[in-house]
């Protein structure tokens, strides 16, 4: 009952219409056996995900996307109980009418730390930020090969050298004033991440929107209660996973990158991370300008040491 969205077009038609999609969304939980279950849609993210119930979450993915609903069932059922950390349990998965995907997983307890964070302490969020380093240390000792046939890119350095030559254009896409635009050729012919690195099973996206936290305001002391949306995960060097933790976890916070790297048992240089964030796929300098602490002056060199300094604080 769902209708084809193959194009970006139909995708914003669809996508966004609950009259369209909730018939097709009941459908589907009646043939999983969930037709008492209530529905309730989440508005944050790009899938259309509803919670259903107060136990299970079911995603979606459209024809256009439907390979991530792949990637997302085998990521998790490939890390299931692996973590020091909760990831959500797959109870079904497949495919549905006209292209589209889905994953019917567990909802795992707890707040988005992103809406928590004001909250939390300053001791507080240092232990969380030592959970999360913890976790993303066991994420990356997890050897990949299993899910080598449905993660990319595939070759390493060739991604790396698309992403390096789309570099200037991409942040100029975005709106990134000229006089940043062009040191990024220099920046990036000096800080040249490594083709060769060790390959790791990658987040993509690990960043306080992507944790859940438990016990906030409560009389216990909040604890990482989860942490998913694995559509994205590639397989790559570790280092490309440091983008999201510098840029939405610790986010220039005094000594929180530095903990985090401690518990995660590897300090990376702030111009290797800085190189990173300008060949990451959702790299968008112009937010990051708007949302982080600003350099001291405006060259990458200082916004690397702003953004990425493990020592600060």
């Amino acid at each position: 009952m769902l209708p084809t969205v193959d194009t970006d077009e139909q995708w914003d038609v669809v996508v966004p219409d609950e009259a369209v999609m909730r018939p097709g969304v009941e459908d589907l939980c009646r043939r999983l056996g969930l037709a008492s279950a209530p529905l309730h849609r989440f508005t944050e993210g790009t899938q259309p995900v509803y919670a259903v119930g107060d136990d299970l979450v079911l995603k979606l993915f459209p024809g256009a996307v439907a390979h991530d609903g792949l990637v997302e069932e085998r990521v998790l059922s490939h890390l299931e109980g692996r973590l020091p950390v909760p990831t959500p349990r797959v109870h079904a998965a497949g495919t549905y009418e006209n292209g589209w995907r889905y994953v019917l997983m567990s909802r795992l307890p707890g707040e988005d730390l992103a809406e928590a964070w004001p909250r939390i302490p300053r001791a507080d969020r240092e232990r969380l930020v030592t959970e999360a380093g913890e976790a993303l240390a066991a994420l990356h000792a997890l050897d990949p090969g299993p899910l080598a046939d449905v993660l990319g890119p595939g070759d390493w350095g060739a991604f790396l050298r698309k992403q390096r030559a789309g570099a200037v254009a991409r942040q100029r896409e975005r709106g990134l004033p000229e006089s940043w635009l062009e040191q990024i050729p220099g920046f990036l012919d000096a800080v040249p991440p490594r083709a060769d690195a060790p390959r790791v099973l990658l987040h993509t996206e690990f960043m306080r929107q992507h944790l859940l936290v438990g016990s906030v305001g409560g009389e216990g002391r909040p604890r990482l209660t989860g942490l998913f949306d694995f559509e994205p995960a590639m397989i790559g060097d570790r280092a490309y996973d440091f983008v999201g933790v510098g840029l939405f976890v610790t986010r220039a916070e005094p000594g929180l990158l530095g903990r985090f790297m401690g518990a995660y048992g590897h300090t990376f240089e702030p111009r290797e991370l800085l190189a990173h964030t300008l060949l990451h796929v959702y790299s968008n300098l112009p937010w990051y300008l708007r949302e982080l602490p600003a350099p001291p002056e405006p060259t990458l060199d200082a916004l690397a040491r702003t953004w990425f300094d493990a020592g600060s604080g």
